[in-house]
């Protein structure tokens, strides 16, 4: 798989450009706030319909316009696929496949499978949980793009719960009564219930496939120092299976154990929305315990951990580095460059040239401000 060509319209700093791409590698290189990290953040809310550095759609859009609009054509067994996604922030998104519109953007997610590396990816070992569960969930629609839906089923369930559950706290903090107001709360938890088994199964299930491409990808990266292991851990319990029905029934147990605390919170604490990802350097967790080059190595090995599996598994994604090679000593340099550099497609940014090891010397592209030029 590789992207071909890429067209942003009024996206970010671009208010119009096209640049065309070649499997291999592609460097892109500019100086810092020239817009390299805008282009490939394009390429990775086609891949995900998120962006990796902000959480609303609105600094997408550049300033003075009132939408932006991203075209990508995807190579992929010798077959192109054209995605067109129009991002107008306060509403509906909207997307075309080969210039056909689709019901929902999100079935446009599998056109493009990418696994991008960037510097807020440090967040992944120093940050909270949600930053955990994004990476994890965004790599579970990456392999089987159906869990999308899943994932958005399951988001819609707890919004609706929380907000039945909000308004019975506030209801009975003015004096009201708390029958009414929670008699259809076990509807929502059988959805709850239903949705979440099936999104922790896909969790437990990729958990598990992740581990060894972690180890050996930390291995490969920090030359053996430690060993890194990643397990899931849910406030169901240690030795969790991935058997539905299981998880159903153990998801609605804990409902109704923690319903009281619930009731007094006004919010939802059961489910995987509030689980995480046990990140381990040796015997000790990576986060408060690594420092700052293991953190960096760790979060680069899960990188390229979720790189190995979809390529273990038959499916060939778009690799970015986002401005990495600035981050690293030369040693992990070249290691990196070594596990990289048969990707069918690379695209590497960085400020400046020397960064880039010798093996990782492809296209260049020279990025000015709202230009891009092959040099």
């Amino acid at each position: 798989m590789y992207v071909r060509r890429v067209e942003l319209t009024d996206f970010r700093s671009y208010e119009r450009v096209a640049v065309d791409l070649d499997p291999g590698v592609s460097v892109l290189v500019g100086q810092n706030g020239m817009g390299k990290t805008n282009l490939v953040e394009a390429l990775g809310y086609v891949a995900t319909l998120d962006s990796h550095r902000v959480a609303t759609d609105a600094p997408l859009v550049r300033a003075g316009a009132t939408s932006a609009v991203i075209r990508c054509a995807v190579v992929h067994d010798g077959r192109e696929l054209l995605v067109e996604m129009e991002i107008v922030p306060g509403k509906a998104n909207r997307a075309r496949l080969n210039r056909s519109p689709v019901r929902r953007p999100r079935e446009v997610l599998g056109a493009l499978r990418m696994v991008l590396f960037a510097p807020e990816d440090l967040e992944l070992v120093r940050g909270d949980p949600s930053e955990r569960r994004r990476y994890l969930d965004d790599l579970l629609v990456a392999r089987l793009p159906r869990y999308a839906g899943v994932r958005a089923d399951y988001d819609r369930v707890v919004k609706q719960r929380n907000a039945l559950l909000r308004t019975a706290y506030l209801t009975r903090k003015v004096g009201g009564t708390r029958g009414q107001d929670l008699s259809t709360l076990a509807v929502w938890d059988t959805h709850l219930a239903q949705h979440g088994a099936e999104l922790l199964a896909g969790r437990l299930e990729l958990t598990a496939a992740l581990g060894p491409h972690l180890t050996k990808s930390y291995d490969a990266v920090a030359a053996g120092r430690s060993a890194a292991t990643i397990g899931y851990a849910s406030r169901l319990g240690e030795s969790l299976t991935a058997d539905r029905t299981v998880l159903e029934e153990a998801l609605l147990a804990a409902l109704a154990e923690r319903r009281t605390a619930e009731i007094e919170r006004g919010t939802t604490l059961v489910g995987p929305h509030r689980d995480d990802l046990n990140l381990m350097l040796g015997d000790l967790p990576a986060k408060g315990y690594a420092s700052h080059g293991e953190s960096w190595s760790f979060a680069l090995a899960l990188r390229l951990a979720a790189y190995d599996l979809l390529r273990a598994e038959g499916i060939e994604p778009v690799l970015v580095l986002d401005d990495v090679f600035a981050e690293l000593d030369s040693g992990r340099r070249e290691r990196l460059a070594a596990l990289v550099a048969d990707a069918a497609q690379l695209l590497v940014t960085c400020a400046v040239p020397e960064d880039v090891p010798d093996a990782l010397r492809g296209t260049r592209f020279d990025v000015g401000t709202g230009t891009v030029t092959r040099a």
